[in-house]
């Protein structure tokens, strides 16, 4: 999944999910030489903070952390914040599928639908229909988000049924984190660099490795 000159597109609803849930693999795409996309669908800013100014801010961290990770390209849908359960599905669906359009990925990485957060389920469900059978899309896989998928309420929880060694990238990973300077937070929050290395430290304790992020498999055709 890593090299064979995969084009991969990590799609999040905010700006910092691509890295909080998927920066190692991130970061792992691009030391194989893997053409990487980061598709940000919402705007990420006015329904929390009430400041217009900071959608700029924010897309500028967006492209350091990108930068970071290696990834070629950044692309925002411009949706509105925390509003994404209220917009029609099919819109959704459309922000998602242009870009899949444009760039034709292998590999797609998207939110877990196991999530406290509603932005974050709905692109979920998009993403299932912008890559469903005949999208030209073989590997769909989703990530959990520190302070989102841990919150949920579902009983189940996230339940990843693969794992990806990021020991070589997680310092990378940290490093692009922190770029987000308004999205940082104080251990031991889970949006806190320390927090990211014990979940990566914690994840590779279960699957052999120093660090690791995991996901689930949704769809793989072969």
């Amino acid at each position: 999944m890593f090299g064979n000159d995969n084009t991969v597109l990590v799609i999040g609803a905010h700006p910092d999910d691509e890295v909080l849930g998927a920066g190692g693999a991130i970061a792992k795409h691009s030391n194989a030489d893997d053409d990487v996309h980061i598709l940000i669908v919402s705007e990420g800013s006015t329904q929390q903070y009430d400041d217009p100014d900071l959608i700029v801010e924010k897309r500028e961290h967006a492209h350091t952390c990108a930068d970071r990770l290696g990834a070629s390209a950044v692309h925002f849908g411009g949706l509105p914040d925390m509003r994404l359960s209220d917009i029609a599905h099919v819109d959704i669906n459309e922000t998602i599928e242009s870009v899949c359009a444009d760039i034709n990925p292998d590999v797609v990485y998207t939110h877990s639908r196991r999530e406290v957060n509603r932005d974050h389920v709905a692109v979920h469900d998009s993403t299932l229909v912008a890559t469903r059978p005949g999208s030209g899309v073989s590997t769909v896989l989703s990530y959990e988000t520190p302070s989102s998928t841990d919150f949920s309420p579902d009983l189940d929880g996230f339940e990843p049924n693969m794992f990806v060694d990021i020991s070589d990238q997680i310092e990378c990973k940290i490093d692009a984190f922190n770029a987000y300077k308004t999205e940082i937070r104080e251990y031991p929050h889970p949006r806190s660099p320390e927090a990211l290395r014990a979940i990566a430290r914690a994840r590779g304790a279960s699957s052999g490795f120093e660090f690791a992020e995991a996901f689930d498999v949704l769809r793989m055709y072969r």
